[in-house]
């Protein structure tokens, strides 16, 4: 496992220099700034990570307006009480991409966040002060208690909503591989232990935060 400076040497060489890696970094929010979002964002940006696996990302985005109508908003309280009725009326609804499974994830998923509400507080607290050194057993609850939120759906979900992580992506993953953190694809308990545990030697070193992190991973490969 090589010294961060060296990846961070390798990326930035590659990159365009220091200062113009450094603008590549992924927008990461504080966790004040995280509790502020209201609970229904947490819900359309679930939705639509949902919904842009294995699917084309334009088109969801073209999309998306209708999305927001047809959800009214996505409410989490309404959401919840998701109905057959609701079912029937979205799989007609030429505004959203019609998959009966992913469209019936967005009820169980707002049933999921009323729950973390429930427990504490608001579901935006709850993804704001998980521990950034158990960033995998963040993923981890998402999987286990969320609704086709497992693997990059997940950490993409967290990255686009501003929380810091990782995303294991095909190159992030190669370069884990490289360094000796694992040997293949992490989706085993104790091979996700061994990439946060690698991610929290490299931040302690860098001082920069798990998403700067897996982007300079990312860079040093190709």
């Amino acid at each position: 496992m090589q010294s961060f400076d060296h990846l961070f040497a390798i990326a930035a060489a590659r990159k365009g220099g220091e200062a113009a890696f450094r603008a590549t970094f992924p927008a990461v929010k504080s966790a004040d700034a995280l509790r502020q979002i209201p609970d229904d964002r947490w819900l359309a940006m679930m939705a639509r990570c949902v919904f842009q696996a294995g699917f084309n990302w334009k088109v969801i985005d073209s999309k998306w307006p209708g999305f927001e109508a047809a959800f009214e908003g996505f409410d989490p309280g309404r959401w919840s009480l998701m109905s057959d009725d609701d079912l029937d009326r979205l799989l007609s609804d030429t505004r959203v991409v019609r998959h009966a499974k992913k469209l019936m994830s967005v009820g169980a998923n707002a049933q999921f966040l009323r729950e973390l509400a429930q427990a504490h507080g608001s579901a935006a607290a709850c993804f704001a002060d998980w521990p950034a050194d158990d960033y995998v057993g963040l993923l981890a609850m998402l999987k286990k208690r969320g609704n086709r939120l497992g693997g990059n759906t997940g950490q993409y979900f967290l990255r686009f909503m501003g929380r810091d992580g990782f995303v294991l992506g095909s190159d992030v993953v190669t370069a884990l591989i490289r360094e000796g953190i694992v040997d293949k694809m992490p989706r085993s308990a104790k091979d996700m232990a061994k990439v946060q545990a690698a991610f929290d030697t490299w931040a302690e070193e860098s001082g920069l935060p798990l998403s700067a992190i897996s982007r300079t991973l990312a860079c040093t490969v190709g």
